[in-house]
């Protein structure tokens, strides 16, 4: 049983239980999903339904664990799998998980101890996870690097893509920032926003850049479809992350594999992700101008935007199903 937000249909960004939970299919299990209800509480009882009354008929139970309020879906599935018998393994994706290490100690000595396993897809979560004294075993969230045509482009040109949705935490407003600023120096600057908006932030947005007076550099598409943002991303040679929390986003990975150069902040995972300086420019959380520096800097070293981009390549390759798949398949046959 896969126990996540499956929402995809409901116009969410397919979640990792719709990725991972496919691939396993391929591998001959048979998964059952729960979480597929729009309404939290819905969805909430679903999850303890098919837990209660499915649950002891399989042999594990994966539940995507994050630090928000969902976290509690993992704790309440966590525990009424302990009272059924069955094996539970959370896997771990939430960037600011280890803050509700901190505020909810009881519960998640209740939930990480009791695990058949603790799955952090970063090393970054696994080094938070042992501090707090839960064991891990680390299993990388995976892409199928054949999807992802590699373009190396020779004379990088300032246009940025952008891919996530609009959230608070991921600082949208900070990707105009960068842009005003790439603007003083660069007139042909381009920004291209995608994703869709989670909590009024796209309204925020676009009041930025109209009071900035950037509209007309700026492209916002909504949400788009994994093929469609990959098209897209043809059009563009720097791939700009700008959260304030993060583990490790698959959007990046994505955009390494297509030959975008990284240049993002630097929380949580991302430090983990990414070598600094070989296959990404990092820069602290909310530094806009040291990010629009990083991007000026490769502009006029082409030799070490290649470097960059070609490095991190050989990084995101390493994420292919086909690397990942045996630490699953290991960890589900012991």
């Amino acid at each position: 049983m896969y126990i996540g937000n499956k929402l995809s249909r409901y116009g969410f960004t397919p979640g990792v239980i719709e990725t991972l939970g496919p691939l396993l299919e391929k591998e001959d299990y048979t998964v059952i999903y729960a979480g597929t209800r729009k309404n939290p509480f819905l969805r909430l009882t679903e999850i303890l339904w098919k837990t209660a009354t499915t649950g002891r008929q399989v042999d594990y139970i994966l539940i995507d664990t994050y630090s928000t309020s969902a976290f509690w879906y993992a704790y309440l599935a966590g525990r009424l799998a302990k009272i059924i018998g069955t094996k539970y393994l959370p896997i771990l994706h939430g960037g600011d998980l280890p803050k509700r290490l901190q505020r909810s100690k009881r519960e998640c000595t209740n939930l990480f101890n009791h695990s058949y396993a603790n799955v952090a897809v970063s090393g970054y979560l696994k080094h938070e996870f042992e501090i707090a004294g839960f064991s891990t075993v680390v299993i990388a969230n995976s892409i199928d690097i054949s999807k992802y045509p590699f373009r190396l482009r020779q004379k990088p040109r300032p246009k940025l893509l952008w891919v996530r949705s609009f959230h608070r935490q991921y600082n949208p407003l900070m990707a105009a920032d960068v842009l005003e600023g790439l603007l003083q120096t660069h007139s042909d600057a381009e920004l291209c926003m995608v994703g869709p908006d989670k909590d009024g932030s796209l309204g925020e947005f676009k009041d930025y850049i109209r009071q900035k007076g950037t509209e007309e550099h700026v492209k916002i598409t909504g949400k788009l479809s994994k093929e469609d943002w990959i098209s897209l991303s043809e059009n563009y040679d720097f791939f700009i992350n700008t959260t304030n929390v993060d583990n490790t986003p698959v959007s990046v990975i994505e955009a390494m594999a297509l030959g975008l150069c990284i240049v993002s902040t630097n929380p949580g995972g991302v430090r983990y992700l990414v070598i600094d300086q070989q296959e990404a420019l990092l820069v602290n959380t909310g530094d806009a101008g040291s990010l629009t520096a990083g991007i000026c800097f490769l502009l006029q070293n082409h030799e070490r935007y290649i470097q960059i981009v070609t490095a991190a390549r050989l990084k995101a390759a390493s994420f292919d199903w086909n690397n990942v798949r045996a630490l699953w398949l290991s960890l589900l046959s012991r």
